[in-house]
């Protein structure tokens, strides 16, 4: 992995110092501290550039850094021994991510992968454990980071355990909708293939596309092109709940 500074000792670059210090101020850990706080640790973080496909860590790896989103989007994943993909979280700027081994865990038990041009933070075991000593708000936040991040698998395990594939579908659209000027009521999800939303779901393509039918013949959504339209969010909440499909 070739790693550089942000900005080279000795070398005066007050835009580059400043980018850096606000990128750190938006971290889900940091963004409590002053500028003061922050500015030391910028001097600590190295940001690597990383293009799509780049595989940050994999399981069975030690983990030695800390790694924090400044822009682009990372994906936590873990694969099958058939090749089937469970995404348990899909990062925006600000998260953090690779805190597991930093703290007691060990080893790297899934995947992170960026899925876009990315920049990312990265800081050394040696690093985090300083700061987590000396900054007590800091480790607490970390805490709320992970306890958040495990209450989101939990839910995914409960509902893959308690409810059909086409309620989980139907809760993941919810998750995922937003709601276009001008449509009043109805929702819409962009940008996603089947086998994107099954990798989401941890099931096969067909499965998904199956499920899909399923809700549009319910009358709950409308299908197009990487395109769902929700035109019906009331029916498709009730479509969500646990049984609705006699645990089908």
């Amino acid at each position: 992995m070739r790693e550089k500074r942000s900005q080279a000792p000795g070398t005066p670059s007050s835009g580059k110092a400043a980018a850096q210090a606000s990128f750190l101020a938006q971290s889900d850990i940091f963004r409590h501290l002053d500028p003061a706080e922050i500015g030391e640790l910028e001097r600590i973080v190295t940001v690597i550039s990383c293009a799509p496909g780049r595989i940050l860590y994999r399981p069975g790896e030690t983990g030695n850094v800390l790694f924090l989103l400044k822009t682009g989007r990372v994906q936590l994943y873990h694969l099958s021994a058939d090749g089937r993909k469970l995404i348990t979280a899909t990062l925006a700027a600000g998260a953090c991510f690779g805190e597991m081994p930093l703290i007691g865990q060990g080893m790297h038990s899934g995947f992170a992968e960026a899925v876009e041009e990315s920049l990312i933070g990265v800081m050394n075991r040696h690093d985090v454990e300083h700061v987590l000593a000396r900054k007590p708000s800091v480790a607490l936040a970390l805490l709320k980071v992970v306890g958040a991040r495990l209450a989101q698998i939990e839910a995914q395990l409960i509902d893959a355990t308690f409810k059909s594939t086409s309620a989980r579908l139907a809760t993941l659209l919810l998750q995922l909708a937003r709601s276009p000027e001008g449509k009043g009521e109805r929702l819409v999800v962009d940008g996603l293939s089947h086998e994107e939303l099954a990798e989401r779901l941890g099931v096969y393509r067909e499965t998904v596309s199956t499920a899909l039918r399923e809700l549009r013949e319910a009358g709950a959504i409308e299908l197009g092109r990487k395109h769902i339209t929700i035109s019906e969010p009331a029916l498709l909440a009730d479509l969500a709940a646990p049984g609705y499909w006699g645990g089908r």
